[in-house]
């Protein structure tokens, strides 16, 4: 892992795969270990250069202020494009999860020359908040359980992964996946307080971004191959929004993996990189 400058800000990256390959560039939801080890690694020996970030306030990306973002949205768009544009190699493969499926929404509609293809998983075309009347919220009786529960000692390395890994259990994920990219997070995160903590292992610096203006509507000027991956069992951003984004953004292919919940198993691995990878 190392930190590239991409247009004044330094983002955290990591790569796998030949220098010279063909660009998949991974935007963290908000940090890049939200996309699994096994997925970079199937896109790398399916002959691409996988590089996943960290968002700004996250990981070893740029730390200003997460109660109090001086960016917005756009600002973190920018952020992919110049990050394509820093590592080389041409339009790029734009992929984006979570929170970071609307980063990647966002900069490939306002800098469409950067990018070459974009996959969508897990994601929404709408900012955070309550979403547009059509598309399904997140599941109220997991999102109770998962509030309901006392912060952890941001300070204590266990205590953040097993409250990772109770959230993940509640979510559906695997806990122990959860509590072992949950201790990896902590491990990276430039610091214990909890406004820091938050934004790295709940990217809840989100919350406080400036998103306007919309974008859904801008949606079918989207013209790069699109991929959007959705599980199928996933609360927080039920699959409904998934298919709206399939069938917005022209000529998109939606992948639902029927047993996965909001993050991308292992097991899925090789099935969405491969799905990935016939974009180009």
């Amino acid at each position: 892992m190392s930190t590239v400058n991409a247009d004044g800000i330094a983002l955290g990256v990591e790569s796998f795969g030949d220098r010279g390959a063909p660009l998949v560039l991974l935007a963290g939801g908000p940090t890049m270990l939200s996309w699994p080890d096994a997925l970079c690694a199937r896109l790398a020996a399916g002959g691409r250069r996988a590089v996943r970030y960290d968002l700004r306030d996250s990981g070893e990306s740029a730390t200003a202020d997460p109660e109090a973002p001086a960016y917005t949205l756009r600002d973190l768009a920018a952020d992919a494009a110049a990050l394509a544009d820093a590592l080389g190699g041409g339009p790029a493969h734009l992929a984006g999860i979570g929170l970071g499926g609307m980063v990647a929404q966002v900069a490939v509609l306002d800098r469409p020359g950067a990018f070459s293809a974009l996959t969508l998983a897990g994601t929404r075309p709408v900012a955070p908040g309550p979403p547009d009347d059509d598309l399904p919220d997140h599941d109220r009786a997991t999102m109770s359980r998962l509030f309901a529960r006392p912060m952890p000692d941001w300070t204590d390395r266990e205590a953040v992964a097993e409250f990772a890994a109770a959230g993940a259990e509640i979510r559906g994920d695997d806990p122990v996946a959860a509590r072992t990219t949950a201790a990896r997070v902590w491990d990276r995160t430039p610091g214990t307080a909890p406004p820091v903590q938050l934004a790295n292992q709940l990217g809840l610096v989100f919350s406080r971004l400036d998103c306007a203006p919309r974008w859904r509507e801008r949606l079918p000027g989207i013209a790069v191959p699109t991929l959007v991956v959705h599980g199928r069992r996933d609360p927080f951003f039920p699959v409904g929004n998934g298919e709206a984004l399939a069938r917005e953004i022209p000529g998109a292919r939606l992948l639902v993996l029927d047993e996965a919940a909001t993050a991308i198993p292992d097991a899925a691995a090789g099935e969405v990189a491969g799905a990935m990878l016939t974009l180009g």
